[in-house]
């Protein structure tokens, strides 16, 4: 009985722990900060480490590497990015293998999978299907989640179109995403971002001014706006 009463225990301990993280490591992503982000990502994969049957301790820790992955491909840090993303898909696999009936956990899995061919072209091969059926599996569990069709837009905004990718994949997912949370910073970046890269440069703009003003605090949304000619 005491020993199951300190499991628990150290399993409450360390969600709300893990909770903290992911806010501080949401924060940091927004300012770029990768050296937090890289403590952020050390700490929580140490706590998962410690409680390898917990679904959301593995979740958390994949969540924090994908930050941080996001943030080295932003530095253009591309080796660090894939590193940090493949770290991200083998905590995000436990966390599926574990709660296979979560919507979020597919979906992370899915974004993760398409940031590692962010990072790699060549690994579309490896990563390409696995990334799409992740997220279609999420479509599937929750249909209303406006994360799940974000991640399946900036997922196809890197696949080549021979595999199902292309701006205009990309876009058709990101406006559900908005559809379906008209406050999505993150969609309306990705969405200026496949505007860009279709040349529709104005369309591009607003996306990207309504994603500096949805989150001010997000450089790498401030960063493309400023690089993106207004026609």
């Amino acid at each position: 009985m005491r020993r199951r009463a300190s499991g628990f225990l150290i399993a409450v301990v360390f969600t709300a722990a893990a909770v903290a993280g992911v806010v501080h490591a949401r924060r940091a992503r927004d300012a770029q900060d990768r050296a937090a982000l890289e403590a952020e990502a050390a700490q929580a994969a140490a706590g998962a480490a410690q409680v390898p049957q917990n679904a959301h301790a593995q979740y958390e820790s994949a969540l924090v590497y994908s930050y941080l992955a996001e943030v080295a491909a932003e530095l253009r840090e591309l080796p660090a990015s894939r590193q940090a993303a493949e770290a991200g898909i083998a905590a995000a696999e436990r966390a599926v293998a574990l709660k296979p009936d979560s919507a979020e956990f597919h979906r992370l899995l899915g974004a993760l999978y398409g940031q590692a061919i962010a990072a790699n072209l060549a690994a579309a091969l490896k990563y390409g299907r696995k990334s799409l059926e992740a997220l279609d599996r999420a479509a599937a569990l929750d249909p209303k989640s406006s994360d799940v069709y974000l991640s399946r837009g900036v997922g196809k905004y890197y696949l080549p179109a021979a595999l199902g990718g292309g701006p205009d994949a990309a876009l058709e997912e990101l406006r559900r995403a908005i559809e379906l949370n008209p406050k999505s910073d993150q969609a309306y970046l990705w969405m200026g971002l496949a505007l860009r890269k279709a040349n529709r440069h104005a369309e591009a703009r607003q996306a990207l001014e309504r994603a500096v003003a949805l989150n001010p605090q997000r450089v790498w949304a401030r960063q493309q706006l400023e690089k993106t000619p207004g026609r």
